[in-house]
């Protein structure tokens, strides 16, 4: 897959199914920083979400390329950038 396919699924996904399954990211990924810093006891932001997705996604390439994979973790780049400005 290209480069340019990538980011095209990628941006795809977090304006089309993604939102549509998941609701608004800032919302969502609200909520789940707050689960995890209950649980880690340690203070999560919503972009810290997003940058640890990514890494999760990161984290299953390293058994190899995988297109889902590729674009989710940009999508969750994207987001985590999108979210530290708020």
């Amino acid at each position: 897959m290209k480069r340019s396919d990538v980011l095209h699924m990628a941006d795809s996904l977090i304006h089309g199914d993604r939102a549509r399954d998941y609701g608004d990211a800032h919302e969502n990924f609200s909520a789940i920083a707050q689960m995890w810093s209950a649980y880690l006891g340690a203070k999560i932001q919503p972009h810290d979400v997003a940058h640890m997705m990514a890494l999760l996604k990161i984290a299953r390439l390293r058994n190899g390329p995988h297109d889902d994979s590729s674009c989710d973790g940009c999508g969750y780049i994207a987001l985590g950038s999108e979210l530290s400005d708020k």
